[in-house]
């Protein structure tokens, strides 16, 4: 029995969540109904903005490794058919390919995947025919009404269909000169990244002798943003072991880089954004507040345009300044998602704009510029203002306990009551997205509820690796203090 619901509501009612990262919550209320109706309901936004007119149209899916992905899929392609769309299956692959694919034809590209959140979560995110789904776009999708059915008929997937990921092998094998990563030996670390084997194939094939690391059966929640422990231990033993010149891996959907220096020491997302843009030679820069203010302080690039924490937002930053005609624009995420709204001279061709995040791209543009200026990716880094950071989360943190948090901190003299006994006196405060308090010492303390999973984040920046390290470390004691 079906009956009609609005998006908004059928959040309430599932407990899955929608925003611009496109739906989220735990697999197992991830039900054949529920996505069959969060699908419909994008469908239908397509429809009211017109970029979805013709009943004849293709919508993309793809998806990531985890147990549960295959059966969402499932419903996503259910759910196209209903609506009178052909569903092209585009198979296990990274985010940023059937992005990629979507944009080349002019269609939706839908892609399951929970990011790096853990195994018994997942979600759907949705890239309208033009791109990513905006924070303006947010009202409209909610307000969409669709039948809700929760025992909805689901038929099998259709045969993959392999040019998706053909045309992003593509991208890269068609530009970069074959034997650019001649010389590296690079280990890759595989954990459950959907993009493990086509990523290891194209470093490969780009002339790196690429060493396989970490594989695994079954799923790991690798942010890479907060980056476990033993991830840490495993990189440092594996460039011992293997003298390589960086570890390459990425979290489970493929769109976000994680890249070591020589001795196994993961470099910072937003580091590694400042070296891709230089590499590339941007002129404009979008990136959160939360990005390491190295940026600025480089003077490497002329525009510089801080925004919320997200892709959507970055995106959205990077439209304006096209439209402001600035040049060379580029955006990335301290997560390392690295985006291009620009198309950018390389190899005596173009590469072209891909406004959604890469994982591919920032890696080979940080170890083409060390190869470049002879040096090796911690000489890279170390050439850069010191400025070092560090961010954590606390996960299974109650919406309701983030917003009393965000709200105790109203007032600089709740901060400083709080914060003065660890850190100082308060400069000033940034509430652009969350709380980013700068304190008199330059020490930066950044106060996020995540807008995308059940988690407290906390960002922390200073002068020194020990102190950041340090801060961090009283941050997240106070965090835990008061979540009580």
């Amino acid at each position: 029995m079906s009956e009609k619901i609005e998006i908004k509501a059928l959040m309430q009612k599932s407990g899955v969540k929608f925003g611009t990262s496109g739906a989220r919550g735990l697999a197992a209320a991830m039900t054949d109904g529920v996505c069959h109706a969060y699908t419909t309901g994008f469908l239908s936004f397509l429809e009211e903005i017109g970029e979805l007119e013709s009943k004849n149209e293709s919508v993309a899916i793809a998806g990531d490794l985890r147990p549960s992905t295959g059966a969402i899929m499932a419903a996503v392609a259910q759910a196209i058919r209903d609506k009178g769309y052909n569903p092209i299956n585009c198979g296990r692959i990274p985010s940023p390919a059937v992005a990629l694919f979507g944009l080349e034809q002019g269609i939706p590209a839908i892609m399951v995947t929970g990011s790096h959140i853990p195994a018994d979560r997942n979600g759907i995110k949705f890239n309208k025919c033009s791109g990513e789904i905006l924070k303006r776009d947010e009202a409209l999708m909610m307000a969409q009404r669709v039948d809700y059915q929760p025992d909805v008929s689901v038929e099998p997937l259709p045969v993959e269909d392999a040019r998706a990921l053909k045309g992003y092998r593509a991208r890269y094998l068609s530009l970069f000169p074959a034997d650019c990563l001649s010389g590296l030996k690079i280990g890759f670390y595989q954990h459950s990244a959907v993009g493990r084997e086509v990523l290891a194939e194209l470093l490969s094939k780009l002339g790196a002798e690429v060493v396989p690391l970490g594989f695994s059966e079954h799923f790991v929640p690798v942010d890479t943003e907060a980056i476990r422990p033993e991830d840490v231990v495993l990189a440092r033993d594996w460039a011992k072991q293997h003298q390589l010149d960086g570890i390459i891996s990425t979290d489970g959907d493929s769109d976000r880089p994680l890249l070591s220096d020589e001795q196994g020491k993961w470099l910072r997302g937003d580091i590694l954004g400042i070296l891709a843009a230089t590499y590339l030679e941007a002129d404009s820069i979008s990136t959160p507040v939360s990005s390491n203010s190295a940026l600025e302080a480089c003077e490497r690039f002329a525009q510089v345009h801080r925004t919320k924490i997200g892709s959507p937002f970055v995106v959205a930053a990077m439209q304006e300044a096209l439209a402001d005609h600035e040049q060379g624009v580029v955006g990335y995420e301290a997560n390392g998602g690295f985006l291009t709204a620009s198309a950018f001279p390389l190899f005596g061709g173009e590469l072209a704009p891909l406004p959604t995040r890469d994982a591919l791209l920032p890696v080979l543009a940080a170890l083409l510029l060390a190869k470049a200026q002879d040096v090796s990716l911690a000489t890279l880094v170390a050439q850069l203002p010191a400025r070092f950071t560090a961010s954590d989360r606390i996960e299974a943190y109650p919406t309701e306990q983030s917003a009393a948090i965000i709200e105790r901190y109203a007032s600089v003299e709740a901060i400083e009551h709080d914060f003065a006994p660890l850190f100082g006196a308060v400069d000033s405060v940034d509430r652009t997205d969350g709380v980013r308090i700068t304190f008199s010492s330059s020490e930066v303390v950044h106060l996020r509820p995540s807008g995308n999973a059940p988690e407290f984040r906390c960002y922390n920046e200073a002068q020194s690796e020990a102190r950041v390290e340090q801060m961090q470390a009283l941050t997240m004691a106070l965090l835990m203090e008061l979540k009580g």
